[in-house]
């Protein structure tokens, strides 16, 4: 039984909608971020950014303080509006190659804790310590935990009836992406959706683990801190954005390596053949087909590399897992790549870009080999979060990817 909630959101006013919404802060180049910060006014980039308005670069817990103060002044100039009651918010995304529609509510940190909510990703303690300050001093989220469920008749027919009314948003991004938002409000489809979430035993995170970690270290030190704890309190809740299985995109991310690691074509080529069929694919661009299926272009040319099954033996549902392959057989062994986090020899391009980017970066100079693989299919992320495992960094690029400042929920 998860317990998923509407709640208050804090929004744009309507008018301000399109012009408050940004991208994740990463996603914007240097050249973006100047534009956006000095020809628009009502971005949320300025919160997130607040050293802007002094032309002052500012870190630590001084931004954190700076972030907090201009969130109170969009609030104060009635950018920033809260909702009077608890909704649910339908928010859909419309681009040239899909549609995916959810619901924005809050999750429960305790079903978090209890691991009703599946995670199938390591996350990095320092990064989970800074994020949970971070909250703790704004008093906001405005990125919810992407969270995946069963495809739900249920659901799916309250949210198709509610969207043939006129949305509360609706707006295009230069990416020729629209996006609309609609507010459940009405008592008796609360309750519905509520129960249909109650019903479930589970539901998985498909992106966001270190914000949802972020949020269970703070519910637990306000807890700690607070002698009058209901359980209750929106501490114990945090943002999230639900969508069914349906609905997700997974790609993949490919493997870019600087170096040999001191080995020859040749070399590399013999030590690959213990655990792999090679075939040398030429000019010709190849992409595999099936799983346990590589591509690699090494010095201008592509290969095919088939796992050899007969060898490796699979023992779980993470040794099936291309990702781990890779990694378990090639990236640490011969390519000597120990942490693929911090690792300054490997990189990494998510399968939404081209295969052309790869070859490119080989040919330039600035890498050695490149290695793909298809994507992992949603049924292999939930038999590895439900038998407690966790997948190798940059296993898998999920969208869709939210825009900020749409929907804020408060501590």
């Amino acid at each position: 039984m998860t317990k998923i909630l509407p709640f208050k959101a804090v929004r744009p006013a309507p008018a301000y909608a399109g012009l408050v919404a940004s991208r994740s802060y990463e996603d914007y180049s240097e050249e973006e971020l100047r534009a956006q910060l000095e020809f628009n006014p009502y971005s949320f980039l300025h919160i997130i950014n607040p050293g802007y308005k002094f032309q002052h670069e500012i870190g630590g817990e001084k931004r954190f303080g700076m972030v907090r103060n201009r969130y109170l002044e969009f609030k104060e100039e009635n950018t920033l509006i809260q909702d009077k009651s608890p909704c649910y918010y339908i928010y859909q995304i419309k681009s040239r190659e899909a549609t995916c529609c959810g619901i924005i509510a809050a999750a429960s940190v305790e079903d978090y804790e209890k691991n009703l909510i599946k995670r199938h990703e390591d996350t990095i303690a320092h990064r989970e310590e800074l994020f949970k300050d971070y909250l703790k001093v704004v008093g906001f989220n405005t990125e919810p935990v992407l969270l995946t469920y069963p495809d739900n008749p249920v659901i799916n027919e309250l949210l198709e009836e509610r969207m043939k009314s006129r949305p509360e948003y609706e707006f295009a991004t230069y990416n020729r992406e629209l996006h609309s938002l609609w507010l459940i409000d009405k008592p008796e489809n609360i309750e519905k959706i509520k129960a249909e979430f109650d019903a479930l035993e589970k539901i998985y995170i498909a992106d966001g683990h270190h914000r949802s970690a972020s949020s269970y270290l703070l519910a637990k030190e306000s807890r700690e801190n607070n002698p009058d704890h209901t359980g209750e309190e929106t501490y114990n809740f945090f943002m999230s954005y639900l969508i069914s299985e349906s609905n997700l995109r997974i790609y993949e991310f490919s493997r870019l390596i600087k170096d040999l690691n001191g080995h020859s074509k040749e070399e590399f080529l013999i030590l690959l053949d213990e655990w792999f069929r090679i075939e040398d694919r030429g000019h010709e661009i190849y992409k595999p087909s099936k799983k346990h299926h590589f591509n690699m272009y090494l010095e201008g040319k592509y290969y095919s590399l088939y796992l050899r099954k007969t060898q490796y033996k699979f023992t779980d549902s993470l040794s099936q897992l291309d990702s781990y392959i890779l990694y378990e057989k090639i990236l640490k062994p011969i390519l000597g790549i120990e942490d693929l986090r911090h690792d300054k020899r490997i990189a990494y391009i998510h399968g939404r870009n081209d295969l052309i980017e790869l070859k490119t970066r080989v040919d330039n100079g600035e890498f050695a080999v490149g290695f793909g693989m298809l994507p992992a299919g949603i049924e292999e992320i939930k038999e590895i979060a439900d038998e407690n495992l966790t997948m190798p960094p940059k296993s898998t690029y999920i969208e869709p990817k939210l825009r900020s400042g749409l929907t804020i929920y408060e501590f």
